[in-house]
């Protein structure tokens, strides 16, 4: 699988324990994951024992997870990747955050659409989904510029921070 990816203003790649002070710094924001599956981190640690446990889907050919790094600064400004990939069905589901300080600045969709160039022209992939809690507008603005299809809500789908919560299915087909 491939390692690197690089777009106009971002290099993205493949996750290493030495981002974990950089990640730490991210995943350690309220406002950053106060959409994502995990507790806001308070030690940094636990940025690099999440990516060991990332390491280890990527070994076992499930899952790939790059870091976000801005060309200009050479500053890790987030994370994205496919969560999980499923080869036999030829559909993966994809994943992002980013530093709050770098919102709203379009990273996200670049970072993004090199991800689904990368999945659909050399893995071969059919479909690409994506889960989002439905009040994470800005995630949803980002899929909505990507072109990605709202197919509708799973309803307490997921445990998150221990309650069940709605997620809203996005995806993407290569032929659209």
């Amino acid at each position: 699988m491939i390692k690197e990816i690089t777009t106009q203003r971002l290099y993205l790649r493949k996750m290493d324990v030495l981002d974990s002070p950089s990640l730490f710094k991210i995943w350690s924001d309220p406002d950053v994951t106060k959409f994502m599956n995990i507790a806001t981190f308070t030690h940094e640690n636990q940025a690099r024992e999440m990516i060991e446990i990332l390491e280890e889907l990527v070994h076992a050919n499930k899952a790939i997870r790059f870091s976000m790094i801005e060309l200009k600064s050479n500053e890790i400004i987030g994370t994205c990747g496919f969560n999980s990939i499923d080869f036999e069905n030829a559909k993966a589901e994809i994943g992002y955050d980013i530093a709050k300080a770098n919102w709203g600045l379009g990273y996200a969709p670049e970072g993004i659409h090199a991800l689904l160039s990368y999945a659909f022209e050399t893995l071969e992939l059919n479909r690409i989904e994506a889960k989002v809690e439905p009040a994470n507008m800005n995630s949803i603005k980002v899929l909505q510029k990507l072109n990605f299809t709202f197919e509708g809500t799973l309803r307490q789908y997921e445990k998150s921070k221990a309650n069940y919560i709605d997620i809203n299915m996005y995806s993407l087909l290569k032929t659209d």
